[in-house]
């Protein structure tokens, strides 16, 4: 699994829009039922429209029907390990259980195992909203 995971998060890290940072980052996810979801980030001159990578590969998932995830890897050009930011780890959350894996991987394709639980402890959610 996390082999293929990281064969499809680095084809969708060559695919990124980076030519501002230069920092090109991929993407894939693997859903609950098995199927994969990959996506690149894509840099606009004005950074707020920039897109990340998790977004790209979260909004395919959800958008053929799966909404679980199981796993995550995450490709990036930093020689340390890029988790998703905070917000991402938010919108992430949504999605996944605290076991959820994350795998991360450098650029000399070192690899870091985390759960969902390490990686974002307290997320908000649905029990924070009361009955809505």
């Amino acid at each position: 699994m996390e082999k293929q995971l990281y064969q499809w998060a680095l084809e969708a890290q060559q695919k990124a829009y980076a030519p501002y940072s230069h920092f090109r980052v991929g993407v894939c996810l693997q859903a609950s039922n098995g199927e994969y979801f990959s996506g690149c980030n894509i840099e606009n001159a004005s950074y707020g429209l920039t897109l990340c990578a998790e977004a790209i590969a979260l909004g395919c998932m959800v958008m053929q029907g799966p909404h679980r995830i199981q796993a995550v890897a995450i490709v990036s050009d930093a020689d340390d390990f890029c988790p998703p930011c905070g917000g991402y780890r938010q919108r992430l959350s949504e999605f996944a259980n605290p076991d959820t894996v994350f795998f991360l991987f450098n650029q000399a394709g070192q690899q870091k195992k985390i759960s969902m639980q390490a990686l974002f402890p307290f997320p908000f959610n649905k029990n924070f909203l009361g009955d809505v």
